[in-house]
């Protein structure tokens, strides 16, 4: 009887040190995110809802802000050179995305083999994430300079006459999908290794037991589990494609005739040269609306395809 009525006060003592230790973790798991936090407060957040306010001013930095309501947006559904630089992003998109995709998990499948070599290969493949866009931009118009370009000159060696890249308007994209796929695949390829390590290694063996050869391993084992990488990879490439703009200031201007100005150039060119800092945030916020819907249209995509596998 002594013991059955000593026993919940036992319970009780230790569900009270269980509730503070909890308290005791959760507050020192605040405390160590606390100044991530406050700096994504003070320079993400507060920046991106300033500017939604400054969307709804004629602001230019030099006079007093004059508040326009929709005015900006009302002006950016009749900008012809807005809406270009939509179109540019949109095929920079359409190109660059598949591309990354598909040569990032190529270069992953070859080297996720266990051969020697195979971190060398790695690092050497992941080199060019690290190095500065700028400076990767300025060292690749050299590269593809039209009269003593590398590129050109080994084209030159099979009797071809390479194009002016950058300054032709047929090529100025495609240059700049050149050189952001050879910064952008090591990032990819780190995450679709990830991917591919994490795919139990039996799969595979019992699918060979059953006569599978390197295609259907590949179709039916690698690619659907790799679906939630292949989401991933997709989301952050498209978000990088619409925020494209070192590569284009370096390498072309914006230009030729427009044809690589890219939504983020114009908001630098409209705010920080014209001073059209109201107009400008109208065009960010536009843009960010803009990435919003196609990250959810993909995700819907993604959550449709995970039903239909299940």
């Amino acid at each position: 009887m002594v013991q059955e009525i000593a026993q919940p006060s036992v319970n009780f003592r230790q569900n009270g040190q269980s509730t503070s230790f909890g308290r005791y973790q959760a507050f020192m798991g605040l405390l160590f995110v606390a100044p991530a936090m406050i700096l994504f407060i003070v320079f993400t957040v507060l920046p991106a809802v300033t500017a939604f306010g400054l969307s709804f001013t004629d602001y230019d930095v030099l006079t007093e802000t004059e508040w326009v309501g929709l005015l900006n947006y009302q002006r950016l559904t009749t900008d012809a050179l807005f809406q270009i630089t939509l179109r540019n992003v949109a095929t920079y998109a359409l190109i660059y995305v598949p591309a990354i995709i598909v040569i990032s998990l190529t270069v992953a499948l070859a080297l996720n083999r266990k051969r020697p070599g195979m971190k060398f290969f790695r690092m050497i493949y992941y080199l060019p994430v690290i190095s500065s866009p700028v400076a990767a931009a300025t060292v690749w118009l050299w590269v593809l300079n039209k009269d003593y370009g590398v590129l050109n000159q080994i084209i030159g060696i099979f009797g071809l006459r390479g194009p002016a890249w950058v300054a032709d308007i047929n090529t100025a994209m495609l240059a700049i999908v050149l050189v952001t796929l050879w910064q952008g695949l090591g990032g990819n390829m780190v995450i679709y290794l990830a991917g591919l390590q994490g795919i139990p290694e039996y799969l595979y063996e019992a699918a060979r037991l059953d006569g599978a050869d390197n295609w259907q391993l590949f179709r039916y084992i690698t690619l659907p589990a790799l679906r939630t990488t292949t989401f991933l990879v997709t989301t952050l490439s498209l978000i990088g494609a619409f925020q494209l703009f070192d590569q284009a200031y370096v390498l072309t201007q914006g230009g030729p005739a427009n044809a690589t100005r890219t939504i983020v150039y114009q908001i630098w060119e409209v705010g920080f040269n014209r001073l059209r800092m109201g107009y400008a945030s109208a065009m960010a916020v536009v843009l960010f609306v803009i990435i919003f819907i196609v990250t959810m249209i993909n995700l819907r995509l993604n959550n449709e395809q995970n039903m239909v596998s299940e």
